[in-house]
């Protein structure tokens, strides 16, 4: 309403000059009439906008209303001035910002903003139609809030619970957001300090993959026999067609066009199985060519909904100084201190009924040579009944009760193994070593209840406690002899991720996929693309 009372003011104020002074001289008469039809016109038309004309513009565009809360605290942070407007019409971030709502493919996303078209002829010359500045004005606001949602937020919170994410969402504040682009518009393109610095690897891969699908060249490769595998030196029309898709996905820098395994071919073979979490040898099987022949419509859905992931995630999760990535679909361990990967670790993790969860926490202790204190769903449902079949299970199995449970005491045959990994969590899972080594040789390595074995548990043990002058290694090999329990309270805490990707990036551009083992993938396109 203020803009209305002073536009009453400035018209009074104008005619209360005329008539002081109309009977002194008519120039001067003339000359402020003039004036105040000037100020008339530029307090008529300044860039603030009303509340009123908040509510009145969601009652107008319905479907945006759903923006309405947002938008009006855009304009109340800023005493419902102008955003998108200044003294020479629409500012630039304006046009940057709509440039980047008809690129959303390049985000993975297909949504359309509705009333789509009004906010065409904004930016059109053309268009039959102007809207107000005013409704110009909230139509731009409703257009920012939407792409900040898609791009930098992802999908509701209880949408992404039900694909098993359960690490908590990064907050986002639209208004501090807007603040930070206005004063650098590039930020629309690429901000590290708002989205998980993966995001955007996967976003070029994605483009790369885009223009495969639309240049043809991920033809099917043909099977001579599902029993057939190919090893070097062997010559096939089929070897001929796996070198042109290894080509087409960078594992070879050329193709050759020869139908013969020849070593050009090996490495690229290497290359395609390290990609895809497969067994590092020269034999191509026909598991291998079956996956080769997946559509790229699933490779390229794989991208963006591991671009939704990259969403969720508080972008400083990877930016501590020292930290442990657990990766479940490709069953690796990721220790980091100062940007450096300083071990990588094979793991195995939860079975399909037991899925090992998504969480953030930080390891406070070690605990060398543990006790297993066996939970009470695997006593009812596993040890019981193996005790049923053999009653020197416990005694063989070096298990004991305790008060009123079971644990197995320590040694070299603990399911724990001799170090395990505190992190306090609600699901009472942790990292540990295993007696189970042979485990690791195998691609497929969903077998634990839910908790994550480690292949490198002492070496990590190592790592962690390196700068600790308390725990020097021989304090170490002596804790870890299987004998007595000993725990070590950590005096800096590490932050532990277990995430959930199925498609990642390294730092050279080069993207692996895993298989999607817990089948969350699907379910989470649907949620995308609706």
């Amino acid at each position: 309403m203020r803009k209305y009372v002073l536009s009453i003011a400035v018209i009074l104020f104008g005619f209360s000059l005329v008539t002081v002074y109309h009977n002194r001289n008519e120039n001067l008469t003339a000359k402020m009439i003039a004036f105040a039809l000037y100020v008339f016109q530029e307090s008529t038309a300044d860039k603030s906008i009303d509340s009123v004309d908040v509510v009145r513009f969601f009652k107008k565009y319905p479907n945006l209303k759903k923006y309405q809360s947002d938008v009006t605290a855009l304009y109340k942070k800023r005493n419902y001035n102008a955003i998108w407007h200044d003294d020479k019409g629409l500012i630039e971030s304006a046009n940057l910002l709509y440039a980047k709502i008809n690129l959303l493919e390049e985000e993975g996303l297909q949504s359309t903003l509705a009333y789509k078209d009004k906010i065409d002829g904004i930016f059109s010359e053309k268009s039959a139609e102007n809207l107000s500045q005013t409704d110009t004005e909230l139509m731009l606001s409703s257009m920012y809030v939407f792409y900040a949602k898609k791009v930098f937020q992802g999908i509701d919170t209880e949408k992404t619970k039900e694909t098993g994410w359960l690490l908590p969402r990064k907050n986002l504040s639209y208004q501090d957001l807007l603040d930070s682009l206005l004063v650098n518009p590039k930020l629309l393109s690429n901000n590290e300090n708002l989205l998980f610095g993966q995001y955007y690897k996967l976003r070029d891969v994605l483009k790369k993959y885009r223009q495969i699908e639309k240049n043809g060249d991920w033809k099917p490769i043909a099977i001579d026999s599902l029993e057939k595998i190919y090893k070097p030196n062997d010559s096939s029309r089929t070897i001929g067609q796996i070198r042109q898709r290894l080509a087409v996905t960078g594992d070879l820098k050329q193709d050759s066009k020869s139908n013969v395994y020849d070593e050009e071919l090996m490495v690229g073979v290497l290359n395609y199985k390290k990609r895809h979490g497969y067994k590092a040898d020269y034999l191509i099987a026909s598991k291998h060519i079956q996956r080769m022949n997946i559509p790229i419509e699933k490779y390229i859905q794989s991208i963006i909904v591991n671009m939704e992931r990259c969403r969720w995630i508080a972008p400083e999760f990877a930016k501590s100084d020292e930290h442990i990535i657990i990766n479940i679909p490709s069953y690796e361990l990721f220790y980091k201190k100062d940007g450096i990967n300083i071990l990588e670790s094979k793991v195995f993790v939860g079975k399909n009924m037991t899925k090992t969860v998504v969480l953030s926490s930080n390891i406070t202790k070690i605990v060398f040579s543990p006790y297993w204190n066996i939970p009470k769903s695997i006593i009812e449902n596993e040890l019981k009944d193996l005790m049923t079949l053999n009653e020197n299970y416990m005694t063989t199995h070096n298990i004991e009760w305790y008060n009123g449970n079971a644990r197995q005491k320590p040694g070299p045959r603990n399911s724990l193994g001799l170090v395990k990994f505190v992190f306090p969590n609600s699901d009472d899972i942790y990292l540990h070593d295993t007696p189970s080594k042979d485990l690791f040789q195998y691609e497929y390595r969903a077998y634990s209840h839910g908790c994550i074995n480690t292949n490198k548990a002492k070496e990590l043990a190592f790592l962690i406690l390196k700068d600790d002058p308390d725990w020097p290694v021989e304090r170490i090999n002596e804790a870890m002899k299987g004998e007595v329990e000993t725990t070590c309270i950590l005096k800096k805490k590490i932050p532990i991720h277990i995430g959930y990707f199925t498609a990642w990036v390294n730092d050279s551009g080069e993207i692996s996929f895993y298989n999607d083992i817990y089948i969350r993938d699907d379910r989470l396109a649907e949620f995308i693309f609706l």
